[in-house]
């Protein structure tokens, strides 16, 4: 890594497929940067609890217990746009209406939105045409696309930083002028599926990319400055998301900073949810009984570096969702994180399943 913030905030980048937070890394110093948000009504207002699952949406009873869930707001993977795993024929509409049918603590109608990467080229995703792997040491495929820059810090397999700038890929997840989605339907763009199967918003995983020394070094030689550029890409996915359906909601994940790039931001999203504020997880990305996926606790100067950046989102009247990996420790990363205003859930770092360790305004 080229400086201090960027070691430790790869630790914390996703990809969900979410980001992975770490263990103990001391934050780095700054002179936090004068912010006078405006501020909008808040479309999360009434959320009090919520959930997220990224995995195995499609198998056992998922689906039924999502619904009978008291969560008000739930962040699911679309499912059926995942073609590697063959499951193109998931009914992911059906389940969208079904889940809105159903209420939670605090709303009688469920928000149902739909997690989407949208810095990160994902080899199991409907647009990939490409040869499926990036051997370890070797180049980059020479049948891969420029915007692909190389392959996911945090080791998730499959999972390739982009160039999010680039036409190619903006079309892939925003405009789908250019798109062969044969045999399997006619697909537009990422968006265009996610607005058709009904979802509510979307729950934008990495665009703390901009932070990725890979990322910058690439933005640096096309003449880019990278945080400028995310916040430049998610208002082109506002305004095309609003285009269609005015009262989609944008909800940013992680990269709590980029508001320091430029505070327009504010304007362009209607909440952020930030992982691992006080608890973390090394491992556990794939098994729910690792016990390396969660209970890690974060050296306090992160956790500081965090709440001192969320205030901000918070001063714009934005709902702030907080996910710790915390299962032992879950009461109180509840206590600390309702304290400060956030709407927590604690759970496992593999996203799999509902957690075991429900917030204290559940029930």
């Amino acid at each position: 890594m080229k400086n201090l913030l960027n070691i430790w905030i790869m630790l914390f980048l996703s990809l969900f497929t979410t980001g992975c937070s770490g263990g103990s890394v001391s934050a780095p110093s700054y002179t936090p940067a004068p912010v006078t948000p405006t501020v909008r009504p808040n479309p999360l207002a009434g959320v009090k609890t919520w959930a997220i699952q990224l995995q195995n949406i499609n198998e056992g009873t998922s689906v039924d217990e999502l619904a009978d869930s008291e969560y008000d707001l739930l962040v699911l993977d679309p499912t059926r746009t995942d073609w590697l795993s063959g499951y193109q024929n998931f009914d992911t509409k059906a389940m969208v209406q079904r889940l809105k049918g159903t209420g939670g603590v605090s709303l009688s109608k469920k928000m149902v939105i739909a997690y989407v990467n949208i810095g990160q080229a994902e080899n199991w995703q409907w647009y990939w045409t490409w040869s499926r792997t990036w051997p370890e040491g070797e180049a980059k495929p020479s049948d891969w696309p420029d915007y692909i820059i190389t392959s996911d810090p945090d080791g998730w397999e499959g999972n390739y930083p982009v160039a999010y700038w680039d036409s190619d890929w903006q079309d892939i997840i925003i405009y789908g002028q250019n798109q062969n989605s044969e045999p399997y339907g006619d697909y537009t763009s990422a968006l265009d599926e996610i607005i058709k199967d009904g979802f509510d918003g979307i729950y934008m995983d990495w665009v703390a990319g901009y932070e990725d020394s890979s990322v910058i070094a690439r933005a640096e030689k096309d003449g880019k400055d990278a945080g400028s550029e995310m916040v430049k890409f998610i208002n082109q996915i506002r305004t095309y998301c609003h285009s269609r359906k005015p009262d989609f909601i944008i909800i940013q994940q992680n990269g709590s900073s980029l508001f320091r790039k430029d505070a327009k931001l504010f304007d362009y999203i209607d909440a952020i949810s930030q992982e691992s504020i006080w608890y973390g997880a090394s491992g556990g990305f794939s098994d729910w009984h690792d016990p390396s996926g969660y209970d890690e606790k974060n050296d306090e100067e992160l956790t500081d570096y965090y709440v001192t950046n969320l205030n901000n989102y918070l001063k714009a009247g934005m709902s702030v969702l907080d996910v710790e990996y915390a299962v032992d420790f879950a009461s109180d990363a509840y206590g600390k994180s309702k304290e400060k205003g956030y709407i927590p859930y604690c759970t496992r770092r593999s996203l799999s399943r509902l957690t075991t360790t429900v917030p204290p305004d559940y029930k």
